[in-house]
């Protein structure tokens, strides 16, 4: 027999076959077997689930303290009371920015900003509808704006925002165009996935009026060019969003539980006293409810039984030791899918000192900036332009060149919402010796805060300018008053001296 002959022979009779190398994760043993994995798309994943996850996730922000908190915090840190907006439109010669022409335009923007004009009901300003598309981010995992070219309420720019829930996109199937595109879950693409339409339904389909029922299956195609929609892209080819809490969805869930069994054990505790065997035995408030004796626990009550009947209390000790440390770990957990810090969901500071503080508030300021990037560049500079064509087109804002050269009227400064400091001697004396080693700029420190430069120089100006019209010295001048509180010395103005025609005018006076 042959070496080869005997190999085989070898492996036919049950001997061990040599081991691959692999990846540990992969390797699938009797501690992996229920470990359920596919290869399917994102939009296949996002179909069988993303309506369920959806409605869980409204129901948690309806009914749970901590999901709402998570929301409430999201909007607050992205948006807080609004992104504010700086025209920087420069001069044609010179560079400089044309003042007039951007106190122009941030007027106008303003005054289409009211809640009258912006908005097609007539019911939320121009912040409002920011606070509100974030949260619909956050909780349903997508929001649709309509930009409808029309004026509302009285408005003088033919432009206004219509905001549509996730429910308005047709999730079921949808005949397929004869264009060669592709509808996938009510988002029409063409072969390169780029988005060239979305069928709606005309209203709410979980609207349960009356007569509104009629409408609700009415479908319409809007083009992709008037509606904006709005999610977190998690993975390539992602047509729909998901939910921000589909990772704590189930842990919120069993956490409301536990935390309402803890409440009853607690509540049981507290009102039973104890138990009173007679011979002749009463039963007091007692009833059949299903075939099953219902007994009504009062505080002080004392509860009497049937004669030979004995009573085991189990130790009802509630809450436990154990429940605060459980219930924070749980709600780390839930922070963490979320995007929030522990404390900013459940409000609890006392595990915290300075530097643990700074250090989670700095690690969350970071995914805030994400965020609002996020929704300059994909909410507030498309709909900016698309304003600025329809306020130039109907007259109300009147720009020579714009039809030229519209590129060069489009540059805005967005300024979103900055943070305070958490220590503000520390950080302040920080900032300011950045500046001066020229590791910084005053923008770059303003603008951290969520202010402007240009308008804090200009307000401080007039504040000073204030000052010395009133004759008030104050220490916040450097000017007048170094740091230590005394005044700064006044510069001495050396006198000319006399010169040869000045000698001969005063002979000649």
């Amino acid at each position: 027999m042959g070496i080869r002959s005997a190999i085989y022979s070898w492996l036919r009779s049950g001997a061990p076959k040599p081991r691959q190398r692999g990846y540990q994760g992969a390797s699938v043993t009797r501690l992996t077997a229920d470990w359920i994995t596919s290869s399917t798309s994102v939009d296949s994943e996002i179909k069988s689930s993303f309506r369920t996850l959806r409605n869980r996730a409204r129901q948690l922000v309806r009914d749970n303290d901590f999901a709402r908190q998570a929301l409430r915090s999201v909007q607050n840190n992205v948006i807080g009371q609004g992104i504010k907006m700086q025209p920087q439109v420069k001069m044609q010669r010179g560079g400089k920015l044309d003042e007039t022409l951007n106190e122009q335009i941030h007027e106008k923007w303003e005054e289409w900003s009211r809640k009258q004009s912006c908005h097609t009901a007539g019911m939320l300003c121009f912040s409002d509808i920011e606070r509100l598309a974030i949260r619909s981010i956050c909780e349903s995992g997508e929001v649709f704006i309509r930009l409808v070219r029309q004026p509302f309420g009285g408005g003088k720019t033919p432009f206004a925002l219509e905001i549509l829930e996730s429910d308005y996109l047709i999730d079921d199937e949808v005949p397929q165009p004869v264009n060669g595109n592709m509808v996938r879950m009510g988002v029409e693409v063409d072969r390169w996935g780029r988005p060239v339409a979305y069928h709606f339904y005309q209203s709410h389909p979980g609207d349960q009026f009356v007569g509104a029922n009629r409408q609700n299956m009415r479908r319409i195609r809007v083009p992709a060019a008037d509606v904006l929609h709005l999610f977190i892209t998690e993975r390539p080819g992602q047509t729909r969003g998901v939910s921000w809490f589909s990772s704590a969805i189930q842990r919120l869930h069993h956490l409301a539980g536990y935390e309402e069994a803890e409440v009853i054990r607690a509540r049981a505790s507290s009102s039973l006293m104890g138990f009173i065997t007679s011979p002749d035995g009463e039963l007091h408030g007692d009833e059949i409810y299903n075939g099953e004796r219902v007994s009504n626990f009062e505080p002080g009550v004392f509860k009497y039984l049937q004669p030979g009947e004995t009573v085991s209390v189990p130790s009802l000790d509630a809450p436990d030791g154990q429940f605060e440390p459980f219930m924070r770990s749980m709600l780390r957990a839930v922070a963490a899918g979320v995007g929030c810090s522990f404390e900013s969901v459940s409000k609890d500071f006392t595990q915290t000192n300075y530097s643990s503080s700074r250090l989670s508030l700095l690690e969350e300021r970071d995914t805030w900036r994400v965020l609002q990037k996020f929704m300059i560049e994909n909410f507030h500079q498309p709909i900016y332009e698309a304003w600025l064509e329809m306020a130039v087109m109907s007259g109300e804002l009147p720009i020579q060149g714009y039809e030229i050269n519209p590129e060069r009227f489009r540059k805005i400064q967005w300024m979103p919402r900055g943070w305070s400091w958490v220590d503000p001697q520390k950080e302040v004396e920080a900032y300011k010796t950045a500046v001066r080693c020229g590791f910084k700029t005053l923008s770059d420190v303003v603008s951290e805060q969520g202010g402007d430069l240009e308008d804090l120089l200009l307000q401080r100006q007039a504040e000073l300018a204030k000052f010395d019209e009133l004759g008030i010295v104050l220490d916040t001048d450097p000017t007048q008053v170094n740091d230590a509180g005394a005044q700064q010395p006044v510069p001495l103005v050396e006198t000319p001296t006399p010169t040869e025609y000045d000698s001969q005018d005063e002979v000649i006076a």
